[in-house]
């Protein structure tokens, strides 16, 4: 049994949501899985088995930050599942983003030090499991939901002392900034799950103006985001 993930192999599905708050992960599991079970509580760490369509599926929560989310992941691993699909929030970086827009990450900029832990001093780029971005994709435009795709940068740092951080990773393209995409990319390279993330953007970072998205509006995004990751992860391709 892991140490943080308190559980067998076998109570969590191949399939796996990861939310970064625990109280997500329950929202997740309470409203859209049939016959949910809490598989962990472990630090607060809340994870549930269920079904969705008729599918297994796990949602677990990872908490905030890579070195956090990475002891997660490496315990799932070692639980036997094969598929994490992140869903979490993000401040945008392009001033034509909108608050609640969906972003399916292609790869995610390790601004942080875990990610670069894993590999040393070679070069690595984090980048989504095609299968799941490819789902993604598909998933969002069956169902009439816009989406943008691209990549994020992963930050250690949620307040961070460098504004012009900000303009100069929009000036390169980046779509957002989060806080634990890079090290579940890295992770699945290294140990062979396939890895995803889709994000709502629920703040605007640009032009040296934040703008925050209300707490109803972001229920909203999150949960349309929520069926769009739950679809994905479950399908059969």
């Amino acid at each position: 049994m892991p140490i943080h993930v308190r559980a067998e192999p076998g109570d969590y599905a191949e399939a796996c949501l990861l939310p970064g708050d625990p109280l997500r992960a329950k929202y997740i599991a309470e409203t859209y899985l049939d016959d949910a079970v809490q598989r962990n509580a472990e630090r607060g760490m809340l994870g549930y088995t269920g079904e969705f369509e008729g599918r297994p599926v796990s949602v677990q929560a990872t908490g905030m930050g890579c070195p956090s989310a990475a002891i997660v992941i490496e315990e799932l691993v070692q639980l036997g599942v094969k598929r994490m699909l992140r869903v979490g929030t993000c401040g945008g970086l392009q001033p034509d983003l909108a608050l609640g827009d969906l972003i399916v990450a292609l790869s995610a900029i390790p601004a942080d030090a875990t990610a670069r832990h894993l590999v040393g001093t070679d070069q690595h780029v984090p980048t989504a499991s095609w299968e799941l971005v490819h789902g993604a994709v598909h998933v969002a435009k069956d169902v009439g939901q816009s989406m943008r795709l691209g990549p994020i940068v992963s930050s250690d740092l949620f307040y961070n002392p460098d504004g012009g951080q900000y303009e100069r990773w929009s000036s390169r393209g980046v779509l957002a900034v989060e806080m634990e995409a890079a090290v579940l990319f890295t992770l699945g390279a290294l140990r062979g799950f396939a890895a995803g993330c889709l994000l709502t953007v629920s703040d605007v970072v640009v032009e040296r103006e934040f703008k925050r998205i209300s707490d109803e509006e972001l229920r909203a995004a999150v949960d349309r985001m929520t069926r769009v990751a739950l679809a994905t992860i479950t399908s059969e391709h």
